[in-house]
Order: structure tokens, then C-alpha cells, then sequence
């Protein structure tokens, strides 16, 4: 079992949860308005005045095979609107209850 992260941009929220759904991923957790900056050359978003955007953060617990799908579907859409700094990254689960 593996865990995917993903913070995007609000303006992504349909969008994910559709992705999600279409890889039948039924189960996840969702944190809104999140601030944050991407490492490589995104521009922050702190819900400031000066940086007004703000974004969300998804955690789904997906099985192995899933994994690459999704991650695929990930990169073609952040591909699509580089600007929002659409982020993935994968964690292994040990145990579960």
C-alpha cells in the first residue's frame, strides 16, 4: 500500500477529486486553504495581500499497482497549467488497521 501527497492550487480541486474517482480511489483526506511555496520556482501562496493565493493538500492511501496511473494523470495535468504548482510524492504504508 502506498500513500500519495498531493498540494495543488485550489482552482484544482474538481479536478483532482475527478482523477481520484476515475482511478477508483474512493477513500482520501483533504486539508483547504494551506499556504505554502513551491522549491523549485513557484510563487508562494500564503493567503496574504502580497501572495493571495492559497492551496489544498490531498492524502489517499492507494495500492501499489494504482500508483503509476495516477501519478501519470498528475504530471498531464500539471503539464497543462505548470503555473498552479501541482505537486505529487509517494510514501510507503507499513500498516494499516
Amino acid at each position: 500500500m502506498k500513500a500519495i501527497f498531493m498540494a495543488y492550487n485550489q482552482a484544482y480541486y474538481t479536478e483532482l477529486v475527478e482523477l481520484l474517482e476515475k482511478n477508483e480511489c474512493r477513500g482520501y483526506t483533504m486539508w483547504n486553504e494551506i499556504a505554502g511555496r513551491g522549491s523549485v520556482d513557484g510563487e508562494p501562496h500564503e493567503g496574504s495581500h502580497a501572495w493571495p493565493t492559497l492551496n489544498n493538500a490531498i492524502l489517499a492511501m492507494v495500492d501499489d499497482a494504482q500508483v503509476e496511473t495516477i501519478l501519470a494523470d498528475v504530471a498531464a495535468k500539471d503539464a497543462s497549467a505548470p503555473e498552479l504548482g501541482l505537486r505529487a510524492f509517494v510514501w510507503n504504508i507499513e500498516q494499516h488497521c
